[in-house]
């Protein structure tokens, strides 16, 4: 009996011992299978034309998609050739929410993990009020998110940074009074005499890698700050400086690859020569200079296969200006005292020019030969030399009125601009705005997002305070507020912080709060 037992209690012992050796080899391929679906992320691509079949194109206009899943998380980033995702543009203000909610129906990708970005490409058809967008963008927009799924693969991923400084300025002008003005189509350039100074870029280059496992390439995202408006030379639709280099970056490296372009913090850079009235403006030139630095510095990232992909997605609040009224007031008072500083000449445009170029060509004889002002030295005679006088002074009082005249053309302008934002301040009604911001991870590469066009000093802020080294930002993002200057730029002026909603405040309640989205990913 007792051997037995004995043998009963071995039997049960070992059937124990094999159920733990069961469960603990299940758990570990479970684990191992868990941790194999979480690491693999998947990545697809997808684009559609979305140019007008009724205009001159010189280059098309697209909606790309790049769709990435790790097993536990999808999401969508779009980004289009156009303008703005809403407000201003041909981009219908409900399109950002409609396709949101299209593709969470029929993909399973929840609304809050797209993310939509706009090149604020001018020649859209924006700056000649006409639409060169097609009729169906929204479901241009979801065929391109439909096709990036259909070829959804594992891929491995690698980040990496270069610069380009060659082909983009600060556009706000530094002047001998403090203040700043704006290079713009719509206004002159200020008198050289009066410029001292120029504002701070962001040269740098944020790129994603992303290949196949076989080490081709399956797409290439790179984040860049520059105001894509300087178009080609003939006047057709173009995608600009993006378009060029993402075909160029396509192009060489071949094998399917896709290049997606992200517009960085560009509220306040523009590309050099936009202004240019001696050449055809032409921005291939950029874009051909940007990709082929981007090809270079692709050659020296790295893949790996990671499970690193988070979204965090949050709606905050910025405070809306209120001091609208004020510095219209102040605007008013400075149109005032430059027309009562406007005086008579008896030139007009026809008389002014051939006089102006006379005294501009011989300074010391400029009304004739220096024959006759040596002989009425001779005959102790001085008519030359009193019309001269005469001439100069009207010279002089019709320039001083057309320098005039252009500080009114810029007051107007801005006068113009602020009343505009007065209208929609009132219309958005209370203190502040609420707005969505995002936080994407992948692998290595961090992106964060803002709905508008916040200034260089902003993103180069926000790259400061992270604490990962490839963190960028994603403006134009999913919707569009206007200009968002850092706060020292209040303080200097200029169309961009008259074009503005936004308090000064907005810049340190953003950095807070994008922040925290950044520790959470």
């Amino acid at each position: 009996m007792k051997n037995n037992a004995m043998t009963i209690k071995k039997k049960i012992a070992g059937r124990y011992g094999e159920m733990i050796i069961i469960i603990l080899v299940t758990f570990f391929f479970l684990s191992f299978s868990h941790d194999k679906a979480v690491a693999q992320i998947r990545a697809g691509t997808g684009k559609s034309n979305i140019t007008s079949n009724t205009v001159d194109v010189n280059d098309s206009l697209y909606v790309k998609a790049l769709v990435l899943e790790n097993g536990e998380l999808r999401m969508a980033i779009i980004t289009m050739d156009v303008v703005a995702i809403g407000t201003i543009g041909n981009i219908p203000d409900d399109f950002l929410n409609d396709v949101r909610n299209e593709i969470e129906d029929k993909f399973d990708i929840k609304r809050q993990h797209v993310v939509v970005n706009a090149s604020h490409n001018h020649h859209d058809g924006f700056l000649t009020g006409d639409n060169w967008l097609c009729d169906d963008i929204q479901e241009k927009t979801v065929l391109a998110v439909e096709r990036a799924i259909l070829n959804l693969e594992p891929v491995k991923i690698g980040a990496g940074t270069s610069s380009e400084e060659m082909f983009s300025m600060n556009r706000r002008i530094k002047l001998n009074n403090g203040k700043v003005f704006t290079i713009r189509h719509a206004n002159p350039d200020m008198p050289d005499e009066e410029i001292v100074g120029l504002g701070e870029i962001d040269p740098e280059i944020g790129i994603l890698r992303i290949d196949r496992l076989n080490d081709t390439p399956k797409a290439i995202l790179y984040n860049y700050a520059c105001h894509p408006y300087t178009g080609v030379p003939n006047k057709g639709v173009t995608a600009e400086y993006p378009g060029f280099a993402s075909r160029l970056i396509e192009k060489q490296l071949g094998q399917g690859v896709m290049a997606f372009f992200l517009q960085g913090a560009a509220g306040d850079i523009t590309e050099i020569f936009y202004k240019d009235v001696n050449h055809p403006r032409d921005s291939k030139p950029f874009g051909q200079m940007l990709g082929l630095n981007i090809l270079e510095r692709v050659k020296g990232i790295t893949t790996s296969e990671t499970n690193r992909l988070t979204v965090v997605n949050k709606v905050i609040c910025l405070p809306l200006r209120s001091d609208i009224i004020e510095r219209l007031n102040d605007l008013e008072i400075q149109k005032q005292m430059l027309l009562d500083s406007l005086r008579s000449t008896s030139l007009n445009l026809k008389t002014f020019l051939p006089l102006y170029l006379k005294y501009m060509i011989s300074e010391s004889y400029p009304s004739y030969h220096k024959y006759w002002y040596l002989d009425e030295e001779k005959k102790g005679t001085d008519g030359l030399k009193k019309l001269d006088e005469s001439n100069r002074k009207d010279i002089a009082k019709y320039v001083d009125n057309i320098h005039l005249m252009e500080k009114l053309t810029h007051i107007q302008e801005d006068i113009y601009w602020l009343k505009l934002r007065e209208e929609l301040v009132n219309k958005i009604g209370g203190k502040s705005i609420p707005i969505e911001i995002m936080g994407i991870r992948i692998g290595d590469f961090i992106l964060v997002t803002f709905p508008g066009e916040a200034f260089a000093a902003v993103g180069l802020r926000i790259k400061e305070l992270s604490p990962y080294p490839f963190t960028f930002m994603a403006a134009y993002s999913n919707g569009y507020i206007h200009y968002a200057p850092d706060k020292e730029a209040y303080r200097e002026g200029g169309y961009e912080v008259t074009n503005c909603i936004l308090a000064p405040e907005w810049q340190e309640i953003y950095e807070r709060e994008i922040l925290e989205v950044i520790k959470q990913l």
